[in-house]
C-alpha cells in the first residue's frame, strides 16, 4: 500500500494572514477565485509603485526644483538663481534662513564639459547629480580650500579635452543632469555679494568668450520644490527618466517602471485604472515617508540617548552605499524632508563644514504642535566656530514655516538675540510672543505641526564628542 503521509508542503496554505485587500481575495481551493485576480494584480501594482516611490524621491526632487528655475523664473543654463529673502525660501525644502543659496542646474548633454569658475573666498558648495550624490565639492571642503579656481565638470564617459590647462580642477559627473550650488559664508552683504558676482559659468567650448553669468531671484514670485503629489510625481518621474543615468543596482527598479508604464522611448499615458493606482502610491509612499523621516528607527540616530534629537542626515557617505547595502530608507528620510548632500554636511573635522540635529517630538515624545507654546534652552558656549541657528519648518510642506511673523529662525548671527547671563539662550516657539518679548521668538501657526533643525556652522569639539547637550523642545 502507498504511503498516505501528505508530502510536506502539499497542504492547502492557511490564508487568514493575508492583509490589506489581499484579505479580501476569495480563493477556488488551493487558487485564488478567477475574479479575484484584478484584486491581486491591482494590489502588486500598487506596492511596485510604493516601492518606486521610495526610491525616485531624490531624482523626481531635483526635476521638479529645475522646472521652477526654468519655468517660472525663467533660467537659462547660463544663469544662477540667488535665495536671499525669506519669501524667496519659501519653496526651498529645509532650506536655512541665515545664509544665501546660490546655484541652477544643468544638462551636461546639450553643454558638454561645463566650467565653474570660483573667486577666492569663504564659500561651501559643490556638484551633485540628480540622484543627489556629490560630484565634488567646492569652497572651504573642496580642493580650492576657498583660494578660487577653475572646476571642469565632464559628462558621464568622456574623457578630459585635449591640451587641458593644469590649473583646473577635474571633476567627472555620475549624472547627465546636475546641480551646481554654493553659500557664501561672509556675513559682510557687500563682501557676500562680490562673491556672487564673480561667480562664472559656461560651457569648455565657448571657454575663448563665454558667455555672461546672469544672476536672477525668485522676486517674490510663488513656487514649490517638495516632490509633486498625484499622477504629476509619476509625469516628473517619467520626463526626467528619458535622459538621465541609471546605475546597474537599480535595474529591478526599471522593471517597476517598465509595469507602471514608464519606459525610456515611450510616452507616459495610463489608463483609468493605473493612474488611480499610482495616485493612491504616491499618497501611500507619503505617508511612509513622512513616517520614515518624523521617527527615525536607524541605529545611532538619536544623537544624546536622553534627548529628543536626532541625526539629521542618516546618510554614511554621499554615494549613499553602506556596509554591505545601499541605503534606500536612510536616502528616502533625507531626501523628502531636505534637499542636496554633501560629505561636509557630517563634518568631522573640527571647525570645518556643517552638523545637523533635528527634532519632531516634544520632551513628552508629543509631535509639535503649532497651537501650543514651547521652549528650548541652547546652553553657553556652543560649539559652533562660525554661527549656530535653529529653524522651523512646516511638516507638510518641509519648506520654511509660512508665518505672519515671515521668519523662522533664531540664531547667533541675530543682533537682537537675547543671551542669559550664563551665556544660555532661551528660545521660544508658539502662535503668540512669549511675555519677555518677540527677540527670541519664532511664530507657530495653529493647525499645522512643525519640526525643527539645529545646525552647526563649523562644529567643534565638545559637539563632535557629545560632551555638550542641547535641551529638548518643552511644552510651556
Amino acid at each position: 500500500m502507498p504511503d498516505s503521509t501528505p508530502w510536506p508542503g502539499s497542504e492547502i496554505p492557511d490564508r487568514s494572514a493575508l492583509r490589506g485587500p489581499l484579505a479580501d481575495v476569495r480563493f477556488d481551493g488551493d487558487l485564488p477565485a478567477r475574479e479575484s485576480l484584478p484584486l491581486i494584480f491591482d494590489e502588486l501594482d500598487h506596492q511596485l509603485a510604493v516601492q518606486a516611490y521610495l526610491w525616485s524621491l531624490p531624482l523626481v526632487s531635483y526635476a521638479q526644483w529645475k522646472t521652477q528655475h526654468y519655468d517660472v523664473f525663467g533660467a537659462t543654463g547660463s544663469d544662477l538663481v540667488r535665495y536671499l529673502t525669506y519669501r524667496d525660501r519659501l519653496g526651498l525644502i529645509t532650506a536655512n534662513a541665515t545664509t544665501p543659496y546660490i546655484l541652477n542646474f544643468f544638462d551636461l548633454a546639450q553643454t558638454g564639459p561645463l566650467v565653474f569658475e570660483l573667486p577666492a573666498g569663504p564659500t561651501a558648495g559643490g556638484v551633485s547629480d540628480f540622484w543627489q550624490r556629490e560630484i565634488g565639492a567646492m569652497g572651504e571642503l573642496g580642493p580650492d580650500r576657498n583660494q578660487g579656481g577653475r572646476h571642469l565638470v565632464l559628462p558621464p564617459g568622456e574623457e578630459p579635452p585635449a591640451g587641458l590647462d593644469d590649473d583646473f580642477f577635474v571633476l567627472r559627473s555620475t549624472g547627465v543632469n546636475i546641480m551646481f550650488g554654493f553659500r557664501t559664508l561672509d556675513p559682510d552683504p557687500d563682501r557676500s555679494q562680490a562673491l556672487v558676482d564673480a561667480v562664472r559659468i559656461y560651457p569648455f567650448s565657448e571657454r575663448d568668450d563665454p558667455p555672461a553669468t546672469r544672476i536672477l531671484s525668485p522676486d517674490g514670485r510663488p513656487w514649490t520644490g517638495d516632490q509633486p503629489r498625484g499622477l504629476a510625481y509619476w509625469e516628473r518621474l517619467h520626463d526626467i527618466y528619458q535622459d538621465e543615468v541609471v546605475d546597474e543596482r537599480d535595474r529591478f527598479y526599471l522593471a517597476m517602471l517598465r509595469q507602471l508604464g514608464i519606459e525610456k522611448g515611450k510616452p507616459f499615458d495610463p489608463d483609468q485604472r493605473l493612474r488611480a493606482i499610482l495616485e493612491g502610491a504616491t499618497a501611500t509612499g507619503e505617508v511612509i515617508a513622512q513616517a520614515n523621516a518624523f521617527a527615525k528607527r536607524f541605529d545611532g540616530s538619536r544623537y544624546w540617548p536622553d534627548r529628543q534629537w536626532d541625526l539629521t542626515v542618516t546618510l554614511d557617505h554621499s554615494d549613499q552605499r553602506g556596509a554591505g547595502y545601499d541605503q534606500l530608507l536612510e536616502r528616502a528620510t533625507w531626501f523628502y524632508e531636505a534637499v542636496s548632500f554633501s560629505e561636509a554636511m557630517k563634518s568631522q573635522t573640527p571647525g570645518l563644514g556643517q552638523a545637523y540635529l533635528s527634532t519632531y517630538t516634544d520632551s513628552d515624545d508629543a509631535w509639535l504642535d503649532g497651537a501650543r507654546s514651547y521652549t528650548l534652552h541652547v546652553p553657553p558656549d556652543v560649539p559652533a566656530k562660525l554661527f549656530w541657528s535653529a529653524t522651523v519648518y512646516d511638516v507638510t510642506t518641509r519648506c520654511l514655516i509660512d508665518n505672519p511673523q515671515q521668519r523662522g529662525d533664531r540664531g547667533s548671527r541675530d543682533p537682537d538675540l537675547a543671551v542669559n547671563d550664563d551665556g544660555s539662550v532661551d528660545l521660544f516657539f508658539g502662535p503668540t510672543p512669549p511675555p519677555s518679548g518677540e527677540s527670541n521668538w519664532v511664530q507657530t501657526v495653529p493647525g499645522r505641526h512643525w519640526f525643527s533643525y539645529f545646525r552647526f556652522y563649523g562644529p567643534l569639539e565638545p559637539y563632535l564628542d557629545r560632551s555638550w547637550k542641547l535641551g529638548n523642545v518643552v511644552p510651556v
